[in-house]
């Protein structure tokens, strides 16, 4: 069983993917495996979040002992790491193939991305935490370096568009995530959610002065449509500009490659 303390010495290399174990096998409890485990971890975290996962009551809501689940995990962080790559997973790779052209796999890709971390709160901190280094998180990862690479971008500009990109839908689904997140913690649909927000600031007399440039998008958002439509309606548009501006600095580095301030 690895500790804790043993990982904590080593930091760098703390993942489960990182351990050179022996597949375990025989003497657990009948039924059990690690996929059952990570699939309840899963469901557990999707209803309750990160801070209420326990191996105990993860235990109880498999019907056995704490200690079963040590036949197949060493810690609670083992399980997220699994749990992490296992959501990684549900993102369609083979309709990102289907896609024609660069452009269209971006938004495929970043779409599928966005939907994996709604559907799972959880998921935006666990990634945050850990090394996504599992199969499933790195086969997304070469997805998307085979997607820039396809741009046209010099070598060394392609970490910079993938930052650009996927570093905005990871904060894009994190902060669409943890609104739908609270809204249900609250009771209420994310709609009623954002229009008793925005109506408690706005009838507060403090924040008139700081609300009076704010007026004109306010009015536009709420007469747009449903909170939903307005998160596709902003994250569609966002990636539209995001797509624009590797077409732009693809063009001005040329075929023959960077020449002068332009292709820097």
């Amino acid at each position: 069983m690895v500790k804790a303390a043993d990982r904590a010495k080593n930091p760098a290399r703390s993942s489960v993917w990182l351990e050179n174990r022996a597949a375990r096998s025989g003497g657990g409890p009948a039924g059990l495996d690690r996929e059952r485990i990570v699939a309840a971890a899963i469901r557990m975290l999707d209803e309750e979040g990160l801070a209420k996962l326990s191996m105990r009551k993860l235990a109880t809501e498999l019907n056995v002992t704490a200690m079963s689940l040590y036949w197949y995990v060493d810690t609670k962080d083992d399980i997220i790491e699994y749990a992490v790559d296992t959501c990684y997973g549900e993102v369609d790779l083979a309709a990102v193939d289907a896609a024609d052209g660069w452009r269209d796999r971006i938004r495929v890709i970043a779409l599928d991305y966005r939907r994996m971390l709604v559907r799972h709160p959880w998921m935006s901190p666990s990634a945050g935490q850990y090394l996504n280094i599992g199969p499933n998180a790195l086969a997304v990862g070469v997805k998307i370096q085979e997607t820039i690479s396809a741009t046209g971008l010099p070598l060394e500009r392609q970490p910079g568009a993938m930052s650009a990109v996927f570093q905005f839908v990871y904060g894009y689904g994190t902060i669409e995530s943890q609104f739908q997140r609270r809204a249900a913690e609250a009771g209420m649909s994310q709609d009623d959610f954002y229009d008793e927000s925005i109506k408690a600031f706005r009838d507060e007399p403090s924040f008139a002065e700081a609300l009076a440039p704010m007026t004109d998008i306010l009015e536009e958002r709420a007469s747009h449509g449903t909170v939903t439509e307005i998160w596709d309606r902003d994250f569609d548009y966002a990636l539209d500009l995001l797509v624009a501006g590797i077409e732009t600095m693809v063009a001005r580095v040329g075929p023959s490659g960077p020449s002068g301030p332009a292709g820097t």
